[in-house]
């Protein structure tokens, strides 16, 4: 996995312009809402809890596939509100260390349900160890 930032694009905030993957398992995380193991809504009306529930509910769908964190190369967040980016931003700073996945960030007028301020959906590559 390389991670790339051309001289040629500004300067990303906490994520990286390109990742190139060669070989490897892809797998495609679907959005991740916050809602705890036992399908409860965490953080009603707070962005940070529901941004920090986000990314545990994606954390746990990696592991069940034999990754992590570490290994998501792109991340599509939908929010519904857009100009509270830097909370966004603050708990995302937590989660991924070192190489930073692609990203977008999309603002939407609603998700799936109207108490969900955000979701957020992964793409990783995991490179298996050979037998």
């Amino acid at each position: 996995m390389k991670h790339l930032n051309p001289s040629t694009l500004h300067k990303p905030t906490g994520y990286s312009h390109i990742v190139e993957v060669t070989g490897g398992r892809t797998l495609y995380v679907s959005g991740q809402v916050a809602l705890d193991q036992s399908g409860t809504l965490v953080g009603a009306n707070d962005l940070r809890a529901q941004t920090r529930q986000v990314f545990e509910n994606l954390r746990a769908a990696l592991v069940a596939s034999g990754a992590g964190l570490e290994h998501v190369v792109k991340i599509t967040v939908f929010m519904i509100d857009a100009s509270q980016i830097q909370v966004f931003r603050e708990v995302r700073e937590t989660v991924f260390k070192g190489p930073l996945p692609a990203s977008t960030l999309v603002q939407v007028v609603r998700l799936a349900r109207p108490e969900f301020m955000i979701e957020v959906e992964a793409i990783a590559t995991v490179v298996d160890s050979a037998p």
